[in-house]
């Protein structure tokens, strides 16, 4: 899922790059691994860093859901108030990676129905995924 859904070659700043952050040596040789996997099937190199975890910080608030929060009305509708509340959640993450682009309308209905979310709120996002915006650094 790592390689699939974002694009490893681009050149973005340290806040934005793409990086694999591994705690042991297993992890480590298995980042690599897959990194020389996908770099055999790209013409232009990739820019992952594989990186040893040190801290961990959270992002501020406001780039939590980032997209999903350019829906205020949505985040509205499934009660959940900024912070922790919303790094958590679940569904939270679901709806932000599909408004992003990534995932499709059969993967979308296959599961909205299991988040509790109303029919009005599905047919909004239906509508914003056919025409969503896929973000990149």
């Amino acid at each position: 899922m790592f390689w699939k859904y974002h694009d490893p070659t681009s050149k973005c700043t340290r806040q934005y790059m793409s990086a694999i952050f591994y705690h042991d040596e297993e992890q480590k040789r298995l980042a690599e691994e897959t990194l020389k996997q996908q770099q055999s099937q790209r013409a232009r190199p990739i820019t992952t860093s594989i990186i040893p975890i040190d801290k961990f910080y959270e992002a501020e608030d406001y780039h939590q859901k980032y997209i999903l929060q350019r829906h205020p009305q949505l985040i509205n509708a499934l009660d959940i108030d900024p912070g922790e509340e919303l790094i958590k959640s679940h569904v939270a993450a679901r709806i932000n990676g599909y408004l992003g682009g990534y995932g499709t309308l059969g993967g979308f209905d296959k599961e909205w129905k299991t988040w509790g979310i109303t029919d009005k709120m599905a047919e909004y996002i239906r509508g914003e995924v056919t025409g969503s915006f896929r973000g990149s650094c």
